[in-house]
């Protein structure tokens, strides 16, 4: 259950954080946003990589390591201002978010009654 949190609050902060990105573009006061926004899509994906480790399941961990790894190649882009990688990065960031919140986040199936 912690993990399916986790996963959706991680998936969240990184679409709040495309959000500011594109403020970050448009508004004189976008950049202190996005560096805010910054900081919580890295504790949200350290709360995913300490939820992956206590599910104790190497199919958990070893993508959240990859999102950390990931996190922190994206704030070096960032803080070197390498916006041809660091756009792409941070896409790519939440695709595979969101692609693993599908994985971890089961589909309701319906109950039928057996005649």
């Amino acid at each position: 259950m912690f993990l399916r949190v986790a996963m959706a609050v991680q998936t969240l902060a990184l679409l709040v954080q495309a959000v500011t990105a594109g403020m970050l573009l448009s508004s004189p006061g976008g950049r202190g946003l996005h560096a805010a926004t910054a900081i919580a899509v890295m504790v949200a994906v350290l709360a995913h990589l300490v939820a992956a480790i206590v599910t104790r399941r190497r199919a958990a961990i070893l993508p959240a390591v990859a999102m950390l790894v990931m996190t922190l190649a994206q704030v070096a882009l960032g803080v070197a201002h390498v916006k041809v990688l660091h756009v792409p990065v941070g896409v790519l960031m939440f695709g595979v978010s969101l692609q693993r919140l599908g994985q971890v986040w089961p589909a309701r199936r319906v109950q039928t009654a057996a005649a």
